[in-house]
């Protein structure tokens, strides 16, 4: 099977220069936990996920219409092409531990996205062999590992008796450095 057959083809992206809450309005019109981002020629530059948006409110403590999609999405993703077989598109997810794959053509623009529910409505039908039920919970094994944040590591003690290490309600402090996101997050 590729990833033509499955993929969602009428695929809502917002540009680099529109807001957050734009990007929000996509998600929620449209019933979905992220939105591709496209440049001014069409290509694929980014992808923005519900989480972006929520944590770029927290930490940034502007209203979302203030918030420029570039400044939060993931530059770096993670695509596959329509005539991929669906094994590599399950291969890149585990991966690169992500739910959603955009879709480009041969010119890098945005043709449709294949996310992970995708597969599991198909694999539910009466034309799924066994062995994609196999392969889409090798998939979701390997996207559903939690990490263990750094702070959190870093504030565990050694000591079985010590008291727990409190976490802070407040909003981290702004820098005068952007710091980008440390890798293609789609989940």
């Amino acid at each position: 099977m590729k990833v033509a057959d499955l993929m969602t083809r009428d695929v809502r992206a917002c540009t680099i220069h529109d807001s957050l809450n734009a990007a929000a309005r996509i998600m929620w019109d449209h019933d979905c936990g992220c939105a591709p981002v496209v440049d001014g020629h069409g290509k694929l530059a980014g992808i923005v996920t519900d989480r972006d948006i929520c944590m770029a409110a927290y930490t940034q403590g502007l209203p979302l219409e203030a918030i420029a999609v570039e400044r939060v999405m993931s530059p770096r993703v993670i695509s596959c092409a329509r005539g991929d077989d669906l094994e590599t598109a399950h291969r890149l997810m585990r991966t690169h531990e992500i739910h959603r794959l955009p879709v480009a053509d041969s010119r890098g623009r945005l043709a449709g996205i294949l996310s992970l529910s995708d597969v599991v409505n198909y694999s539910s039908g009466d034309s799924a062999a066994p062995s994609d039920a196999v392969e889409i919970a090798g998939t979701i094994s390997a996207i559903r590992r939690r990490r263990k944040p750094a702070a959190l590591a870093a504030s565990v003690s050694p000591d079985a008796d010590a008291a727990p290490a409190r976490e802070s309600t407040k909003a981290p402090k702004k820098t005068g450095a952007r710091r980008r996101k440390p890798s293609a997050d789609l989940r």
